[in-house]
This record gives structure tokens, sequence and C-alpha cells, in this order.
């Protein structure tokens, strides 16, 4: 279960400023949604898309304690 700001306190903030987990979270719930997202949603889920691909994406190495993806469940 997501435990974090929700998305009504991250719009009102610069992409910048929100979190990898935060990123992950919402690039991944409006993933499953993209069929039914408005040209908002739409705008939103891409803007968090650059965001990561600006930060270099999400590849991280695996170790003994965290494996490849972000966590934040």
């Amino acid at each position: 279960m997501y435990v974090g700001r929700d998305m009504t306190e991250l719009t009102m903030m610069s992409k910048k400023d929100w979190t990898d987990k935060e990123l992950a979270y919402f690039h991944k719930s409006l993933q499953q949604m993209v069929p039914y997202l408005n040209s908002e949603g739409v705008t939103i889920h891409r803007e968090i898309i650059e965001e990561i691909e600006s930060r270099g994406g999400f590849k991280h190495d695996a170790s003994a304690e965290h494996g490849t993806r972000i966590q934040y469940e």
C-alpha cells in the first residue's frame, strides 16, 4: 500500500520536488488507466515520464537488500 503525499498535494508542486517513490507510484497508477484518462490526466502522466527520464530513469542495480525496482509499497 502506498504511504505518501496524495495527488492533490503533489499537483501543487513541481515534479522536480517529487520523490522517486512518488514518481514511480503515480506513473504505474496512471499507466494502468491510460485508456481512460482525459487530456489533463494524459498531460500529468507525460510530465511524470519526462521527470523520470530527466533523472536518468529508475534503473538500479540489484543487491542482497533490494531488487532493481523502486519499492513504494
